[in-house]
């Protein structure tokens, strides 16, 4: 039975995951801030596999290699890893954009992703197998407007998905990024700060992706014989073509 740890997993992507690997009866590691909803996940989610649950702040170094370190024997062979936390603050432009809403997008989506692997890479060298997928963006594969440092953030993990894979060659393990366009998760209700007008607005009038499409591709990605590799993957709704350009009926 395989193990994986999920960040991010109290809403949106790394819940859905938490979900689908569960369905597969692979032991789970879930990572949040949230601690009341990790409890309640981990509830629902034992009737199908065994859960643990670490409730800290990837920005905060100390608490990442502290509640890994704590895990009990069992989980300790972690397979699979989601580097799934992340986030956007605000959409400004570069010359009026808060230095708070930058700090919190490089720390939570470059430092927090690098923590992580740098506690969790170790163990996967010396059993020389393992499986890192890191979850990127669209925004990682092109620059709009207003999107500056968190589309900097999102190339940054797609810089650092390709360092990996050239650094942990002959040591086993499969690095791979996945890039979603448009899903509709609470990501709009983080980035516009809780203006709810705003968020819903981003996905009227189209079909956008749901947590489920890309959890599902996920699995897929992890199931792969081992000599198969899935390096870089991207992925948006039918009605969208870039960032900036999406068919909306409404």
């Amino acid at each position: 039975m395989k193990t994986a740890l999920i960040t991010g997993a109290t809403s949106g992507i790394g819940r859905s995951t938490a979900k689908r690997f569960a369905s597969e009866g692979i032991k789970l590691i879930l990572c949040g801030r949230r601690k009341e909803r990790l409890e309640k996940l981990k509830k629902e989610l034992s009737m199908k596999t065994e859960v643990q649950i670490l409730s800290f702040d990837v920005r905060k170094k100390e608490d990442v290699f502290h509640n890994i370190e704590s895990l009990p024997e069992e989980f300790r062979n972690i397979d699979i890893l989601v580097n799934n936390a992340g986030n956007a603050h605000g959409l400004d432009p570069i010359q009026s954009g808060s230095i708070e809403d930058w700090e919190a997008m490089l720390d939570i989506n470059v430092k927090g992703l690098l923590y992580v692997s740098k506690a969790i890479i170790p163990g996967m060298m010396e059993r020389q197998s393992g499986h890192i997928i890191n979850i990127g963006s669209t925004a990682g594969k092109e620059v709009y407007p207003n999107g500056n440092v968190y589309c900097a953030s999102k190339h940054a993990v797609d810089a650092i998905n390709q360092g990996m894979r050239i650094d942990l060659n002959g040591n086993g393990i499969r690095v791979g990024a996945i890039n979603p366009g448009l899903v509709q998760t609470e990501f709009s209700d983080v980035r516009f700060k809780g203006d709810s007008e705003k968020a819903e607005k981003v996905y009227q009038g189209f079909k956008a992706l749901q947590p489920e499409d890309i959890a599902d591709i996920i699995h897929f990605v992890v199931t792969r014989p081992y000599h198969v590799n899935i390096a870089d993957l991207t992925v948006m709704p039918t009605a969208q073509a870039t960032s900036t350009i999406v068919d909306k009926k409404a």
